[in-house]
């Protein structure tokens, strides 16, 4: 079993952590039991100088590694571009196999704007061009669109995104065999719409920190790890090789509900439509979320599970779990210790929320073990995210959650 997280960014890109760097990287994949991580940001000229000096290309397999950790060259785009009258802002994720491509392709993209700017680049290039000409380049490479119900910046954004997939690819939509259903979407919502049965609907963390890699991931049966066998498997849809993807709980994303920040005000979309999708309090247009992007484009009824759809799993991070247990934040030192503690004593963290009989977890940690229990139960309680701001997960009630002692936890 192989987990594979597609898509991350480095300390280049903006509003990521420092610690974006190669080692802490492959770290936190260890902690985590990630076997194939995305590069991230490739088209950035200094990072790219790190990629090459320390990770060992593996040719034959089209992957890079280090440590015993696997990385697919990997980057987002952002493509700002004028069609059909109207303002897109699209995100894409670009795959390729070698670093001689990653050249090729970037002083390519550099025409189109400035690569040292920022780790995810804006290009003034619509993504039916970057595909055809991305294609010329380099038949090995793919292209994924990016967090596809994001509303400023996706495919089916309801700012400045597309109503279907069609539209924004046009003669070129074969080329487009993935989608990357984002943090505030799960593969449920996205089967909702039956034109996008045939896609692989894939699962990544988008991480700017080492804590957030593999907060959503993809599941692999490999025989060999290679580049040309996780196209394969997405261009088919094979799921003898493609397991399950993890989510988040997609209420906890940022974008799940609509709403206005600034106006503390969060809505379901049957709420906003009844408000004509304005803010009840400063009367401007709120931020049209996924759920109801979703609802608006939907040809089926919720629940509806299309023929060989990849399963899924919703997972709350370990350390979020470690956070409500302990009632402190999830940056706290005693959270990022006993993290710690238990992915040495037990096992990864992917192993301990997956398959770690629970009985083992509470042996030494009955509290934790008992919020696995529950998150694999689904018994969670979310207040939604909306306009930019992360939804918010419970496991246990308030009353449950008052300061436990040292034996109670331990």
């Amino acid at each position: 079993m192989v987990i594979a997280d597609l898509h991350i960014h480095s300390l280049y890109s903006r509003a990521t952590s420092k610690e974006m760097e190669i080692n802490k990287l492959v770290e936190y994949a260890k902690y985590k039991g990630i076997k194939l991580l995305g590069t991230g940001d490739f088209t950035h000229p200094e990072w790219l100088k790190l990629l090459k000096k320390e990770l060992k290309e593996i040719g034959e397999i089209g992957l890079c590694e280090k440590e015993g950790i696997y990385f697919i060259l990997q980057t987002e785009v952002s493509n700002i571009y004028q069609q059909d009258g109207k303002l897109r802002r699209i995100h894409n994720l670009i795959y390729t196999s070698s670093f001689e491509k990653v050249e090729k392709i970037n002083n390519f993209l550099s025409k189109y704007g400035d690569l040292t700017s920022d780790g995810r680049p804006i290009l003034n290039l619509s993504s039916y061009d970057l595909v055809g000409f991305l294609k010329e380049i380099d038949p090995d490479c793919f292209v994924v669109p990016a967090h596809i119900w994001t509303p400023h910046f996706s495919l089916f954004g309801s700012v400045a995104g597309f109503d279907s997939i069609e539209e924004c690819f046009l003669d070129l939509t074969n080329e487009i065999f993935a989608l990357e259903t984002g943090l505030s979407s799960d593969p449920k919502m996205n089967w909702r719409l039956s034109s996008l049965d045939r896609f692989s609907l894939i699962s990544n963390s988008d991480a700017h920190s080492p804590q957030k890699i593999g907060r959503e991931a993809n599941v692999f049966e490999l025989e060999k790890i290679s580049y040309y066998e996780i196209k394969e498997i997405l261009k088919n849809k094979d799921k003898k090789k493609f397991l399950f993807t993890i989510e988040f709980f997609p209420e906890e994303g940022k974008y799940h509900y609509d709403g206005h920040r600034n106006c503390n005000i969060r809505l379901s979309p049957k709420e906003s439509i009844m408000n004509n999708d304005l803010c009840p309090v400063c009367g401007k247009k709120v931020t049209v979320g996924v759920l109801h992007r979703v609802e608006l484009l939907a040809d089926r009824e919720e629940g509806y599970v299309p023929e060989g759809a990849i399963p899924f799993k919703n997972l709350i991070p370990l350390d979020e779990i470690i956070a409500e247990v302990l009632n402190v934040g999830k940056e706290s030192v005693a959270v990022k210790n006993l993290y710690y503690e238990m992915v040495k004593k037990i096992a990864p963290e992917f192993e301990i929320l997956l398959n770690v009989p629970i009985e083992e977890v509470k042996k030494n940690y009955p509290r934790i073990g008992e919020g696995i229990e529950r998150m694999r139960k689904g018994e969670v309680k979310i207040l939604p995210g909306y306009d930019g701001l992360f939804g918010e997960i419970k496991i246990f009630d308030k009353k449950e959650e008052k300061k436990e002692g040292q034996k109670t936890l331990f």
